[in-house]
């Protein structure tokens, strides 16, 4: 099971490390203020996912509990992919009074997917809130039945509007600048659902093979994937280029904020082949 508590002792020094010097009420206003501070010291990044799978490691993914999540965070900066990182964010906002829950959504990059994503909703009365930990989208995102809403900040911003029953939020990944659209599906999900989810990218998930890392800056989005290097800028506009396995370690410890430690222990990228019982898939089982 997921472990949703945290020790007083933990969140203090979360707390800490996110920029508080004392702890705070569970206010909108306050919500706001550390999840800026959780997008700007908190990455996204599939690092320790990495160097698991390499490892042969057939244990829990790194970042299943919410308290390992932490101490690697505190240790050596690392971040995790969605189920972590959502995991993770829901315990320390249930742990600051935040009323909180685990979002289940679909990231759409190609059609007929099934869920493959976690988030975080917050409800303030009749408010609905979202902090995502992959998007990174700066503030918290409302959640309104009756118009869109949007964060309007040229590297971070995405919008979001809701049809035909489901959320849908078009934002930028470092690998996809042009957009992709996240439909949330449903919330109140369990730690147990998350711990299951999280262990059937196992087999197969487009952040078992390559370094991806991104993190908010102070007006602009920093990062590796997928073989790039891709900075998104202040005024809207990408920088983007190939970059090599050297590099690539350079931006994680000196940009991202990685530990030399962790980053010495990363392997090197490899290829990320087709999900299995995708057409590309069948096509090269068919002409291997």
């Amino acid at each position: 099971m997921q472990d949703s508590s945290l020790s007083p002792e933990l969140v203090e020094r979360v707390l800490a490390r996110l920029g508080f010097t004392q702890r705070p009420e569970p206010t909108l206003e306050n919500l706001r203020a550390l999840y800026a501070a959780w997008c700007q010291r908190v990455p996204f990044d599939n690092v320790r996912k990495l160097i698991h799978l390499h490892a042969g490691n057939t244990g829990p993914f790194p970042g299943s509990t919410a308290p390992d999540f932490f101490e690697a965070w505190l240790w050596h900066g690392t971040g995790g992919t969605c189920w972590a990182g959502a995991g993770a964010c829901h315990a320390l906002w249930q742990s600051l009074g935040f009323n909180a829950d685990r979002g289940l959504g679909t990231m759409m990059a190609a059609p007929n997917l099934p869920p493959n994503h976690g988030t975080v909703r917050l409800r303030f009365g009749n408010e609905n809130y979202l902090t995502d930990c992959s998007m990174l989208h700066g503030e918290p995102l409302r959640l309104d039945e009756n118009s869109e809403t949007r964060i309007a900040h040229p590297a971070w911003g995405l919008r979001c509007s809701q049809r035909e029953g489901k959320w849908h939020i078009l934002w930028r990944p470092l690998h996809k600048v042009d957009g992709l659209e996240c439909h949330l599906e449903a919330f109140g999900l369990s730690g147990d659902d998350y711990q299951q989810r999280y262990g059937q990218t196992r087999g197969w998930s487009p952040f078992n093979f390559e370094a991806y890392a991104r993190l908010n800056q102070t007006d602009r989005v920093v990062g590796v994937g997928f073989g790039k290097a891709v900075v998104l800028k202040a005024d809207g506009s990408v920088d983007s280029h190939p970059t090599s396995d050297a590099e690539r370690r350079k931006i994680l410890i000196e940009q991202i904020g990685l530990s030399e430690e962790i980053v010495s222990q990363l392997p090197a990228d490899r290829p990320t082949p087709s999900p299995p019982g995708s057409k590309t898939a069948a096509m090269q089982d068919t002409n291997a």
